[in-house]
């Protein structure tokens, strides 16, 4: 089925970007019913909605002309509820309109306020914004409405949730009431339908959300992973699918740093998405993934809306949503536009029964398995090499390079240095434990017996005999030599990422490396003898990637061995300031006791959460006590002196 008639620059759009088929809410806004009406649609996330209105509005935007007039007071405004949702609007109606001379102004939240008011005093047909933003413009006399012919409020039902209901009042009662409205929303409860009664005038209803509850073009699958393996299965998840793009969700920010700082140091070019970063770096990221210079994104749920990327195939649940909702806004990032998608929950123990829950709210089958293993993965890239290898045709100067090098080589040297090229530029898959073998215990991915401490951390433990040396996992004594790395806590130096990086720069295996002792500005660890003299070897060479300077270390510690300090805990972060984002983007760690809950690579407190987060105590950690709980005073009983009094006898 195809567009129907359309005014020809829209319809000239639409051929350039190969649209030759309306998808069902576009066709359902098009019809003669619907024509200048206010509209009160529902619509799946990824259903093609931003240009169903595009579309449906055009006949009041440009008449029954092919081109604007010069641009003065905006002809439509659009309201979306976050800042990536509206940006991507912008851009959308940008090329939709550009073949009519189209200007389409943004005023979002988190951008340069005096700018967008250049913008708009030059003038704007279109001007699409976040309520807060809009709000602001109108309340300070920037944005004239007086010619306005149509409203859209994009996503309704989830700027009520975020707390915009007296902005989206105040722009509706602002506006003139000639105009048309076209509220989009996912559902309808009873707060959109109570806004459409009292803002609409007989309001068209139209219901696409899809016969199969928009996860049609969706494969959901669920892996069962041990826990404090989340960051080992996501990198074989992507590694197994190697999709052009994905998306993979955490629930803090500190998770999200820690997620992407992984990533990165095991060679996966990796941005990060949440909302303390900035607009500008937020637009960035998102651009690096479009552009292709990015292929993983890490974000918290500030990325679950308005975010539309052609070659995102894969989404990855790294920590479970809050609700079946969430859910399904995360996942509808994929699967788009008639695109098929994964969507991919891992799920430790604990969590069984609370992904089953989601599944069974959203009306969801999704398909149970464990992670992918070593195997599996090296098999598949045998696999992709034969087709990336042979699919553009030879050349006359790849012909004489072959022959040049069978000259010198056999071809089994050729085709085994060609293979090790190849494999040299993707990340190492990672060993998964079996969930059902070892689910309560930790995984052991330095190859040494570990205990599990006070507050759930992991610490190595390694036989020491009283000359000094360390006794492998078998048994036997084993000389070590001390090294040191110039990073230290206060860079966040973390075991989970020096442990990879140690063994690239010197080319050693995770088995060669004994204890680590992170301190406030170095780290020092040992190596085993035997690989000690070719290790400092190769770390005296420049390294393009890492600046971090590894020295042997002149005087190793003596007695005991050291073993790997707990690191600081992340500071926490204060809320997002921005309205725009008052729920898109809620950190778990922010929300006291209750709900605290640990991120990748963050160990618990060792000492009770409702002192440590409950009262207006502050208890921190002096310098040289990083591995010792701050000691805690109890209430003072009836009778006994409290701080004022000890303070008085002090002094």
């Amino acid at each position: 089925m195809s567009f129907p008639t359309l005014p020809p620059p829209l319809a000239r759009a639409l051929a350039e970007r190969n649209y030759d088929s309306p998808t069902p809410v576009q066709l359902a806004v098009l019809t003669d019913e619907a024509a200048d009406r206010d509209l009160l649609v529902s619509a799946q996330t990824g259903s093609g909605k931003t240009l169903a209105y595009g579309l449906a509005m055009a006949k009041n935007l440009l008449g029954g002309a092919e081109r604007f007039e010069p641009a003065a007071a905006p002809l439509a405004l659009i309201v979306a509820p976050t800042r990536e949702l509206a940006l991507q609007v912008q851009r959308e109606l940008a090329w939709l309109y550009g073949h009519a001379g189209g200007r389409v102004v943004s005023c979002v939240g988190g951008m340069d306020p005096r700018r967008e008011q250049r913008e708009l005093a030059a003038g704007a047909h279109i001007v699409v914004g976040t309520p807060g933003r809009l709000c602001d413009h109108l309340r300070r006399g920037r944005l004239d409405i007086s010619q306005l012919t149509a409203v859209v409020l994009d996503e309704a039902d989830e700027m009520l949730n975020l707390g915009f209901r007296e902005d989206m009042e105040f722009i509706l009662e602002t506006t003139p009431d000639t105009r048309r409205t076209l509220l989009f929303s996912a559902t309808f409860p009873r707060g959109i339908v109570a806004l459409a009664k009292q803002y609409q005038q007989q309001a068209f209803r139209i219901e696409v959300a899809g016969d199969e509850g928009g996860h049609a073009d969706i494969e959901y699958r669920a892996i069962r992973i041990a826990p404090g393996d989340v960051e080992h299965a996501v990198v074989n998840v992507l590694r197994f699918f190697e999709a052009p793009s994905a998306l993979v969700f955490c629930s803090t920010r500190d998770a999200v740093r820690h997620l992407q700082a992984a990533l990165l140091e095991r060679g996966f070019s990796a941005v990060a998405l949440s909302g303390e970063l900035t607009q500008n770096e937020r637009t960035l990221a998102l651009q690096s993934l479009r552009d292709g210079r990015s292929r993983v994104c890490v974000a918290t749920d500030v990325a679950a809306r308005g975010i539309d990327l052609p070659s995102l195939d894969l989404v990855i649940h790294a920590d479970l949503p809050n609700d079946a909702e969430v859910m399904q806004h995360r996942s509808g990032r994929t699967g788009r536009a008639g695109r098929k998608g994964t969507s991919v929950l891992l799920v430790p123990p604990a969590r069984r029964r609370r992904a089953e829950l989601l599944l069974n709210l959203s009306g969801i089958d999704a398909e149970w398995g464990t992670a992918p293993q070593v195997d599996e993965i090296r098999k598949l890239d045998h696999e992709r090499m034969k087709g990336v290898l042979f699919t553009e045709e030879t050349t006359a100067d790849d012909l004489v390079l072959a022959q040049a090098l069978l000259a010198e080589r056999s071809p089994e040297d050729i085709a085994a240095a060609l293979a090790r090229l190849y494999r040299a530029r993707l990340p190492s898959p990672e060993d998964i434990i079996d969930p059902g073998e070892r689910s309560g215990r930790p995984r052991d991915d330095r190859g040494r017996d570990r205990f599990q401490g006070e507050g759930g951390e992991d610490r190595p433990v390694r036989p020491r005999s009283k000359s000094g040396k360390t006794s492998s996992r078998h048994g036997m004594a084993e000389a070590s030599v001390w090294f040191r790395a110039a990073i230290g806590r206060r860079k966040n130096a973390e075991a989970r990422w020096l442990l990879p990086m140690i063994c690239r720069r010197g080319g050693i295996d995770k088995r060669d490396i004994g204890a680590i002792k992170i301190m406030d500005t170095t780290t020092e660890f040992e190596i085993s003898e035997r690989v000690a003299d070719s290790f400092a070897a190769k770390i005296k060479r420049p390294d393009k990637e890492d600046s971090i300077r590894i020295e042997p270390l002149a005087n190793a510690p003596q007695g005991q061995a050291p073993s790997e300090e707990r690191s600081h805990a992340p500071r926490r972060d204060a809320g997002d300031s921005d309205r725009d984002e008052r729920r898109a983007d809620r950190s778990r760690d922010a929300k006291g006791p209750k709900h605290h809950s640990k991120s990748h690579g963050e160990r618990r407190p060792k000492f009770d959460d409702a002192l440590a987060f409950g009262k207006k105590k502050k208890h921190r950690n002096k310098p040289g006590h990083a591995g010792e709980p701050p000691s805690v005073t109890p209430w003072p009983a009836k009778g006994v002196p409290g701080k004022k009094a000890k303070k008085k006898r002090r002094g």
